[in-house]
């Protein structure tokens, strides 16, 4: 068992800002350890009527519909949730008033024991963090993967059944309240304009993805991508210098570099992989996902796997049988011809440039969403390429339009439904309709995988 007692948190005034899946598994973990709980959320009861249905079985106190200045100088600690923005005023006047405000990802870790792989960047996080978890478990390996994708850092410290090994991916929004946090590895795939929304400049959001390697020591192994400029700037940091950097690479022009040194490249139909005094070498000829940044996947999570102990055959197991997640160039089905591509993680520029250098041409390409100020025109010479029609939907049709629009036969539509039926209409045999949205899906649907289960399901039904 893995029961730890928080003991310094009994008693203490505790308030959990947004009350999503994050916030209820902290309020079960705070109430669990003695802390005296309330929670803020501007919602109200109707609206947050599956969270509290699962907070029936904790006395906690409530403040919904609001926030209120009162409420948030009357406690200890202020924990948020990743969704809540540490920039709202009534965070810097509660801390004017000596309460400390901190997120859920900073706060739980603090007590987490074992050894945690963090993964971050832009693009790939979840593939690689699932990766890594495959890799792990064909050692038999016990790992525990959350985080950003799947169960909270809460559930966790909830569950008390310990693992070896922590696989945690780590959005920017987590690591804007990062004070103390340490990761035995750290990988960092890459990195994009991205949650132009939440942070005013792109320094900003580098900013808080830096907070990652706050506190590097000669323990931390860092795993970076040489091929991304942003990364590398990155890497001169004194920081990230502490530790022990291993870089991964597409460009076999780098592998006496990077096999001095340590890291990983790919040369032919090879990846070569150093982290000791022996060079591994895995197969990469039967790789079932699709995309040249599907090797950048496989590098980053086959280091780590082999600093931790997984074996070359485990690791080459993964990488042969690995066929990806949903939602992430997930081939969908074949309909007259007509092949469909469910990409709807694709939630940035980075991403979508990413599936469109997956194909060849004859893309009839699906975007819209959330409006987030990104800027498309990084997308200019791909869509002249690649894309036969671009069809656009939801809050952002009209910016996407004014970067791209003139580059193709574009379209403007109304709703989603119509949006894909118009692609499917466009389309003739070989052709291949990409949903890749570029924008978060939150204009319309509550999650990208709605989103993308929506596009199945619309998909499913063509004839």
């Amino acid at each position: 068992m893995m029961t730890r007692e928080i003991s310094e948190i009994r008693g203490k005034k505790i308030l959990v800002v947004g009350l999503a899946r994050t916030g209820v598994a902290l309020c079960h973990l705070l109430v669990k350890h003695g802390a005296l709980v309330t929670v803020s959320d501007h919602k109200s009861k109707a609206e947050l009527s599956n969270s509290l249905d699962k907070m029936a079985d904790i006395e906690v106190t409530y403040e919904l519909g609001g926030h209120t200045p009162k409420t948030f100088l009357q406690q200890d600690i202020i924990i948020l949730s990743p969704g809540i923005s540490p920039n709202l005023k009534l965070f810097d006047y509660a801390k004017s008033h000596g309460v400390k405000v901190t997120g859920e990802f900073e706060f739980v870790t603090q007590y987490i024991k074992e050894p945690i792989i963090a993964i971050t960047g832009t693009n790939g996080k979840t593939t690689v963090s699932s990766l890594l978890k495959a890799m792990f478990d064909e050692e038999g390996i016990t790992n525990w993967l959350g985080g950003n994708f799947g169960a909270p850092m809460s559930e966790y410290m909830l569950a008390e059944k310990p693992a070896q090994i922590v696989i945690a991916e780590v959005s920017s929004f987590q690591l804007e309240h990062v004070e103390n946090f340490k990761a035995k590895n750290i990988i960092f795939t890459n990195m994009a304009e991205n949650h132009l929304d939440r942070y005013k400049t792109m320094e900003d959001y580098i900013n808080a993805k830096r907070k990652i390697f706050l506190n590097t020591n000669q323990d931390t192994t860092s795993i970076l991508n040489a091929d991304d400029n942003a990364v590398v700037e990155l890497a001169r940091d004194p920081s990230v210098q502490r530790g022990r950097i291993f870089y991964f690479s597409r460009r076999p022009i780098l592998e006496p570099q990077i096999m001095n040194i340590g890291g990983c490249v790919v040369v032919d139909n090879q990846i070569k992989l150093r982290t000791g005094p022996e060079i591994k070498s895995f197969n990469v000829q039967n790789v079932k996902m699709r995309g040249k940044h599907s090797l950048e996947n496989l590098m980053s999570s086959a280091l780590a796997a082999s600093e931790n102990g997984v074996s070359p055959q485990s690791i080459q197991k993964v990488i042969d049988n690995y066929a990806g997640l949903q939602h992430r160039l997930e081939y969908v089905r074949k309909v007259g011809g007509v092949l469909f591509y469910n990409d709807s993680k694709a939630t940035n520029v980075h991403a979508v440039k990413r599936a469109l250098n997956s194909f060849d041409e004859n893309i009839i390409l699906v975007m819209g969403g959330k409006d987030t100020n990104l800027n498309y025109s990084p997308l200019i010479d791909d869509i002249k390429l690649r894309v036969k029609n671009l069809i656009l939907v939801g809050e952002a049709k009209e910016r996407i339009n004014r970067d791209i629009g003139d580059y193709s036969e574009t379209f403007l539509i109304g709703t989603f439904e119509e949006a894909i039926h118009m692609a499917y209409q466009k389309s003739r045999i070989d052709d291949i309709v990409l949903l890749s949205p570029g924008c978060s899906s939150f204009d319309i649907f509550d999650s990208y995988i709605e989103r993308g289960n929506y596009y199945k399901e619309i998909v499913n039904k063509f004839r």
